[in-house]
């Protein structure tokens, strides 16, 4: 079959190979899956690059999410088993937790269902606990983990905030639903929070949803509400905050880590039961992927490398039938 595998850690493009492989052979407990689309996540940038807390042995396929067939002709929802990721022909993962993908949904926009929409969903609703009426500010709203976020943030009933960069990702945003939307290139993090303030009237954002870090965490700390939430999901700017926590005391506001892979481990039938929630979203309209552009096979290193580089909206999906791959 062919995969796309990394020899060498460093940037994308150059590190990952197009090669002609072995088909993978399930392991206890696993079953074996023909990919029909691979959803490209920052973290399989960072598997290239090395620097991601999980480092599988050399060489690998990175790919975190992928929609495939199994072997009865089921279509699920699946994380590949590492180091044989979703960007190949064939993949296998863990018989235990293949998650049925929606009907209502295509296969690119099943596979940017799964991690983005998990992480969204369990940090508005188990970590923030997000209410109906409350301000919700997403930064990145229009990449493919806060478009989810403003989603689901809109379907809870929330009034949402978008911070994005770049005049095509603010039209984006406000296709998405956003009550207002912020360009991060004409504003710097004190600008951001002041025009979140005067949005709400002073009140500030009751939660705010972080996968950026930097220079967008400086800002959230600016114009998070009295007793608001701060979800720290990522780093994709690149830079680690480090908060002064005694500012924390000045508005009761809290700081709230976000690792949805720990819920694999940790409480395993909670993802089951998000699942089933985003499925019913999925079928009623109210939660979509926006898949920006679905990749031919032999594309993939150059999309994993825009989205390491930022310059992508929604999400980029690696279809394998696009260029004659899997069928």
């Amino acid at each position: 079959m062919k995969a796309w595998r990394v020899h060498t850690p460093g940037e994308p493009r150059e590190a990952m190979r197009l090669e002609e492989v072995p088909e993978p052979v399930p392991g206890e407990g696993e079953v074996k899956l023909r990919v029909l689309a691979a959803n490209v996540n920052f973290p399989d940038a960072l598997l290239a690059r090395g620097q991601y807390q999980i480092k599988p042995p050399l060489p690998f396929t990175p790919g975190v999410e992928v929609c495939a067939e199994t072997e009865d002709g089921r279509r699920v929802i699946a994380n590949p088993s590492l180091p044989h990721g979703g960007f190949a022909e064939y993949v296998t993962a863990p018989a235990r937790a293949l998650l049925p993908a929606p009907d209502s949904l295509d296969d690119a926009e099943a596979a940017a269902l799964h991690i983005g929409y998990q992480t969204g969903w369990f940090g508005l609703h188990r970590r923030a606990r997000l209410q109906r009426g409350e301000t919700l500010l997403v930064h990145a709203a229009a990449g493919g983990v806060g478009s989810a976020a403003v989603q689901l943030g809109k379907a809870a009933g929330a009034t949402v905030i978008g911070v994005v960069g770049g005049k095509a990702k603010v039209r984006t945003a406000e296709e998405l639903g956003c009550d207002l939307v912020i360009d991060r290139e004409t504003e710097d993090p004190a600008g951001i929070a002041a025009r979140v303030k005067e949005f709400t009237g002073g009140h500030g954002a009751d939660v705010v949803y972080d996968p950026v870090g930097g220079d967008a965490y400086t800002a959230s700390a600016k114009c998070v509400a009295f007793e608001g939430r701060i979800v720290v999901v990522g780093f994709a700017g690149g830079t680690v905050p480090t908060p002064a926590l005694n500012h924390a005391l000045v508005k009761n506001y809290a700081v709230l880590g976000l690792h949805w892979g720990l819920y694999a481990i940790k409480e395993p039938a909670a993802i089951g039961a998000c699942h089933a929630e985003l499925t019913r979203l999925a079928a009623e309209g109210a939660v979509k992927p926006l898949v920006s552009e679905r990749v031919p096979f032999a594309g993939a290193a150059d999309a994993v490398q825009r989205v390491a580089d930022g310059t992508t909206t929604g999400r980029l999906v690696v279809v394998p039938a696009l260029d004659g791959g899997a069928r």
